[in-house]
């Protein structure tokens, strides 16, 4: 059902969006200037590369698509890949090791659309999990639902993205605050768990597949 592929991608998309990193310190830092409008502007950015990466993904790996033995090796690789995201963002949360770190100096060239391109292509994270986790999820959603699966699975992604980040620039460019950092645990705790959901899964299907193809 497109829906639950929308939900699931809009879940595995938020627990990305919610890690503190250096997209997510410009946002605030920029809310703190420009206002409630810089994250949605800045987060155009990170999406227009997004959308870059899940064409290039799609045409380029199409073979990759197609090819079942390759499939189950992805979907394993990038279950155990999610589950321990989850497990690490769990660990983070319960030692209290989360939290942003605004620098109030900090410089980035260009409009805050290209910098919401360059900062999330510096990260090599970012572009591993797109190789791998990323690869996973258009795989399946191409092999469940065809193209549409694609299109409604970058949406669900896009849409976790543009709310987070456009949330904590309202909360930040009118508050001049951020949310506090015992309920910011909470939460990344419980998309840590739905992370390890989401790769048990992967990891199942992938052997499922494995033992009917072999």
């Amino acid at each position: 059902m497109l829906f639950l592929l929308f939900i699931s991608a809009f879940i595995v998309g938020l627990s990305g969006a919610m890690m503190p990193g250096s997209l997510l310190t410009y946002t605030i830092r920029k809310s703190l200037s420009a206002g409630p409008r810089a994250g949605f502007i800045i987060v155009l950015g990170h999406a227009l590369l997004e959308f870059a990466l899940v064409v290039v993904i799609f045409l380029g790996f199409d073979v990759v698509l197609k090819a079942e033995p390759i499939q189950i090796g992805i979907g394993i690789i990038g279950g155990i890949l999610l589950a321990w995201m989850g497990t690490d963002m769990i660990i983070n949360a319960a030692k209290k090791k989360i939290s942003v770190q605004v620098n109030p100096d900090e410089t980035r060239p260009g409009s805050m659309v290209l910098s919401g391109v360059i900062i999330s292509a510096a990260n090599p994270y970012f572009l591993l999990w797109w190789a791998i986790i990323g690869l996973g999820f258009i795989m399946q959603s191409y092999e469940t639902f065809g193209l549409a699966g694609v299109i409604v699975y970058y949406l669900g992604h896009i849409t976790a993205d543009v709310g987070w980040y456009g949330l904590i620039s309202i909360i930040v460019g009118k508050t001049r605050k951020f949310i506090k950092e015992k309920p910011y645990r909470i939460i990344v705790a419980i998309l840590g768990v739905l992370l390890i959901f989401f790769g048990g899964k992967f990891v199942f299907d992938a052997i499922k597949a494995l033992t009917t193809y072999a």
